[in-house]
């Protein structure tokens, strides 16, 4: 049995305890609790204790500075379960402690992907353009299930996309005459695929947006590109075949036919 003779605040941590123990060869340091421990066990002056719950006292301390640490972590964000688990392997705590610090943490409703998932998505829908294929896959990343990703992924309505994805379009949509509506459209419509979007939300989204079309802005646009494109074959086209070329040009562009001949009549009626 060895006794304890002294327990002293720690300098740094005033919330951690040296223990001193004299095993009957003079005192000497023994280990060190946190105050949870300490209170726990009623560590006092003069108590016995033998090697048995000396190593009880220094694992279970281990667990509490792991699992304190696993706390000051979860204080930034919610975290997985995966998350957790991939943390404490990288601070080398033992795997029966980590079992133990994630079921505490469980017992205490500090650790739950239901949860987590729900928030995540709620997050996402109120904060990025993402899409809820997206969102899913980063749910799935962090460790969370399939079955619990896809069940938090229904908040994300068809109607909640719809209304995020035409926001965004009006506001990217570019009303200074650089490219074509078409080509505008067109590129957005792929951004947001890329984003998690479905078609079906896409083409809702899109449905009515021609009535928003900016004619200003086209025919600023066409003239840019119809220039630089007659710029670029004028040297080796006339007439006709220049005209068919440019009209090539500026329909890849994603401008309309009847836009188009409007643009080549009128230049050729200034040459």
């Amino acid at each position: 049995m060895k006794k304890i003779t002294r327990i002293t605040t720690q300098k740094k941590h005033k919330k951690r305890y040296n223990i001193f123990l004299d095993d009957g060869q003079g005192e000497k340091y023994g280990f060190s609790v946190d105050e949870a421990l300490l209170i726990e066990y009623k560590l006092r002056k003069d108590l016995e204790l033998d090697d048995s719950m000396i190593e009880t006292l220094i694992k279970k301390d281990d667990v509490h500075k792991s699992y304190t640490l696993t706390i000051n972590f979860l204080s930034y964000r919610m975290r997985t379960k995966k998350e957790i688990h991939d943390y404490l392997v990288k601070k080398e705590v033992d795997v029966e402690h980590i079992k133990q610090i994630k079921e505490r943490l469980e017992s205490e409703g500090l650790l739950d992907d239901t949860i987590f998932a729900d928030a995540f998505v709620r997050t996402r829908i109120q904060t990025s353009i993402k899409g809820p294929m997206l969102v899913k896959k980063e749910l799935i990343e962090k460790g969370v299930s399939v079955a619990i990703a896809s069940k938090a992924i229904e908040q994300y309505t068809f109607d909640v996309q719809t209304e995020k994805v035409e926001k965004w379009i009006h506001k990217k949509m570019n009303k200074q005459g650089k490219d074509s509506f078409n080509k505008q459209l067109q590129q957005l419509q792929v951004t947001l695929m890329q984003k998690g979007f479905e078609q079906d939300v896409i083409k809702e989204a899109v449905a009515d947006l021609g009535e928003d079309k900016d004619d200003d802005a086209e025919w600023i646009a066409i003239t840019k590109h119809g220039d630089k494109l007659l710029r670029k074959h004028r040297a080796k086209l006339t007439g006709y075949e220049l005209r068919n070329k440019v009209k090539e040009g500026l329909y890849r562009k994603g401008f309309g036919i009847d836009l188009i001949n409007q643009f080549l009549d009128e230049v050729e009626e200034e040459a």
